[in-house]
């Protein structure tokens, strides 16, 4: 079955190349497209193009097929096209008549529009969720581990000293910005399409203010031709934020894999979290995090595959967009499962002590020493040459004792701040107004 179909059906190689995988994606939207569908005919039958009767029956059966779906118990049937198809199969088949005019006042191309809409609001909730989990983790290994010091490097050279407090709270703070922009995809995401049609609007009376309120949606897609263009945009925005956190954990991961090898050992994991060789008796491989790294940085190049796939499209709607199912789809798991992942890995990270009292750290303490005398009245470029001399001679002695007072340095982590910052930017999503809204249609 097809919404299209007329008398003649397209080659059955057309019809297996057009389809591909859209059945298969189609299945992450099952639940949008009922939710879609039960605003729409509320709005058909404000404007007079459902009776209320009509309306009822209509309503009622598409709360069944949102449990079914719900339970696990749906399925595009073998010839049936897509997702709209299917359900409106069900609901002709079971209502007759009243089951064809749900499609009144709209294509297939806003409705699939507000689908993804739906769909990838609800996939950012999910993945704000983990990345609270993951942040509120970080802060407190940060908290947890904050005297412990650590070699800074630059060039991958020892540079000065760092701390557990300072690492566990970078990703934190990394987190908390990495948040700021899926807030801004969520924004953008979250205005409705619907009543767009094809592009071009309807000459039904359609209240899209309507349909706006009752999906939960902050606002619409005002011009019907922006409704369209903004597919493959949206995508692209929502791609560009996963690969933000993907950049972070893709980072936290390399510097495991090395703070855990055997000329750092700066961490370890039980050996449950953690990989054997088949010939090396002593291996403890991480390949948990060389995983994470690995999808982390597949993930990173969505954005751009996403602009490629739509690069020097015209407006209007193009089948190029199907594709585009393909790639963002599955990303919200792999990006949930390198955050769920690495909180593993982290809750049960041990720390070594006293990594920089060994001796081959010693030269982390030079700018110590260097500001020291600065401190005591010695110009800068004086005291440098001093103790470059002195390290040149072999005559550089030092403490490891270090005191660093201003905002975000080793003795003034500014957790609370970064908390801070990241709920504030937690509260404006407003998730409560989407559920509110979507728990009304389902009444």
């Amino acid at each position: 079955m097809k919404l299209w179909q007329k008398n003649k059906d397209a080659l059955k190689e057309v019809s297996q190349f057009t389809v591909g995988n859209d059945r298969e994606m189609d299945l992450y939207l099952s639940r949008f497209d009922v939710l879609g569908s039960l605003a729409h005919i509320q709005m058909l039958e404000s404007v007079g193009l459902l009776a209320k009767d009509e309306l009822t029956i209509l309503s009622k059966e598409l709360k069944v097929i949102h449990s079914e779906i719900e339970k696990g118990n749906f399925s595009i049937e073998e010839g049936v096209e897509d997702i709209h198809s299917q359900i409106e199969l069900l609901l002709t088949r079971k209502l007759g008549e009243a089951g064809k005019k749900i499609h009144s006042g709209r294509s297939r191309n806003d409705q699939v529009l507000v689908d993804i809409k739906l769909f990838l609001r609800s996939e950012i909730q999910i993945l704000t969720g983990e990345i609270k989990s993951l942040f509120e983790l970080l802060l407190a290994k940060s908290e947890e581990h904050k005297d412990k010091l650590l070699p800074g490097y630059t060039h991958l050279q020892l540079a000065m000293p760092s701390s557990f407090g300072l690492w566990f709270g970078a990703y934190a703070e990394s987190l908390a910005d990495d948040l700021i922009t899926l807030q801004s995809a969520y924004r953008i995401t979250n205005k409705n399409p619907l009543g767009s049609a094809a592009g071009y609007g309807s000459s039904f009376p359609l209240n899209r203010r309507m349909t706006t309120n009752l999906l939960g949606f902050e606002d619409l897609n005002y011009n019907v031709v922006y409704a369209q263009m903004g597919r493959g945009k949206t995508e692209r925005i929502v791609a560009q934020a996963i690969s933000n956190v993907a950049a972070t954990l893709s980072k936290l991961a390399i510097d495991a894999c090395l703070f855990l090898n055997q000329n750092f050992a700066f961490i370890s994991f039980p050996d449950e979290l953690t990989t054997g060789s088949s010939i090396m008796p002593h291996k403890k491989n991480p390949d948990v995090f060389e995983l994470i790294r690995a999808k982390c940085n597949s993930l990173q190049s969505l954005p751009n595959e996403i602009a490629l796939l739509t690069a020097n499209l015209p407006s209007g709607y193009h089948r190029d967009f199907q594709l585009l199912k393909e790639m963002i789809f599955p990303a919200f798991k792999t990006i949930a499962d390198c955050l769920q992942m690495t909180g593993l890995m982290l809750s049960n990270i041990k720390i070594k002590e006293n990594i920089l009292e060994d001796e081959k750290y010693k030269f982390l303490f030079s700018v110590e020493e260097v500001n020291k005398l600065v401190l005591a009245g010695v110009p800068f470029r004086d005291a440098y040459k001093k103790v470059g001399n002195d390290i040149e001679e072999g005559k550089f002695t030092y403490s490891t004792k270090i005191n660093h007072t201003h905002e975000g340095s080793i003795g003034n982590l500014c957790n609370n701040q970064i908390k801070e910052s990241f709920e504030q930017t937690l509260s404006a999503f407003q998730f409560n107004k989407m559920e509110d809204s979507l728990k009304s249609l389902l009444k």
